[in-house]
């Protein structure tokens, strides 16, 4: 696949093919989204059919309801797309469907509606990867942001430090070894009856709270710098929640939940700022669920500016799963010459970078 190597060649290709307008389809958790996006980085239209209520019953979400819940909506999500974009499905010039990681029952609801769509109406198809997804996310608001960079991806099944080489293009340097940055908030929060989601939760919880009231482990791994642990932060929580029930301490959740959230927030923006200094990049952005965390979006903007680096971050509505970041992902991927087959197939442990 030829790369896309700056915004200049971008707009060679837009005088020399046109518009491009991608009809953008994700389903890989609990949100039904379509989207339709013009070259890449205007959103025309992105709507979201959210599950969170449905899945707040349960604690958590439930595979199988979410991938009913994918085929009652898709449809309607995608026809208020192309509704709210004014357009019909004949003036899109690809159709771009997320076909992993996720869930894979949540996955196929989507990537088979948008082969049909692609097949019935003779449109090129896109595949796209969710995380690529997410970092994409950054370009819809940042009109001066372009590779390369480092880029925190933060949310509930993935903690990655990566260099975004190029449009698609990307390096990972860091990686949890054990839970993502997100499963520790969902996990503490559940503990502490704060219910779910958790991120949002304990986000709005820390914020009436003291964050040096409670001190938490910061885990150090070993041999990679730029790696992260939120196994032990996590045990540490519950311990001490455990603890205070056993003795009939009061837990003040709003300390707990800032000195928690603290504990994570400062080795995620400490090793990102540590990347982008030791590689020579002065361009640092977030991705993912998680970062539409307060205090993650302060700490980092906060070391940022002090260690001279421009930060980029994406309005919350963009941070959590949509399909607007989908379109922007696959606009690169289309003009850059990927286009998937027919046997496109869900591929719910897809790493990044793999095709």
């Amino acid at each position: 696949m030829r790369k896309i190597r700056n915004r200049e060649d971008v707009m060679k290709k837009h005088t020399a093919d046109g518009d491009v307008y991608i009809l953008a389809i994700e389903s890989s958790c609990d949100e039904t989204a379509a989207a339709v996006v013009k070259n890449g980085r205007q959103v025309l239209s992105n709507v979201i059919s959210s599950q969170i209520a449905l899945h707040t019953l349960y604690g958590g979400v439930v595979p199988e309801i979410a991938s009913r819940k994918h085929i009652e909506k898709i449809n309607q999500v995608i026809e208020s797309a192309l509704k709210e974009a004014d357009m019909t499905l004949e003036e899109i010039t690809a159709i771009a469907v997320t076909y992993g990681p996720g869930l894979v029952g949540a996955l196929l609801v989507g990537v088979a509606e948008a082969k049909a769509l692609a097949y019935a109406a003779g449109k090129p198809l896109v595949g796209v990867h969710h995380i690529e997804g997410h970092v994409s996310a950054n370009f819809i608001e940042n009109e001066d942001l372009e590779p390369p960079f480092v880029c925190l991806i933060v949310s509930g099944g993935h903690t990655h430090l990566v260099i975004v080489k190029d449009y698609g293009e990307f390096e990972i340097i860091g990686r949890t070894r054990d839970d993502a940055a997100g499963e520790a908030f969902d996990k503490v929060a559940r503990a502490v009856g704060l219910g779910y989601p958790g991120g949002p939760k304990v986000d709005k919880a820390a914020q009436g709270g003291n964050k040096h009231a409670i001190e938490f482990p910061r885990a150090k791994v070993g041999d990679n710098p730029y790696d992260f642990s939120f196994s032990g932060l996590k045990s540490a929580v519950l311990n001490y929640i455990n603890h205070a029930k056993m003795t009939g301490e009061e837990i003040v959740v709003p300390d707990l939940a800032a000195s928690f959230q603290n504990a994570v927030v400062e080795v995620l923006v400490t090793r990102t700022v540590l990347a982008a200094k030791e590689y020579g990049y002065d361009k640092v952005a977030i991705a993912g669920g998680v970062a539409s965390n307060t205090a993650l979006r302060e700490g980092m903007k906060e070391a940022c500016q002090k260690a001279g680096l421009k930060f980029y971050y994406p309005s919350p509505v963009y941070c959590t799963d949509n399909a607007a970041m989908i379109g922007v992902a696959a606009y690169y991927e289309y003009i850059g010459g990927s286009r998937a087959g027919w046997d496109l197939n869900a591929v719910p442990n897809l790493k990044l970078g793999e095709r």
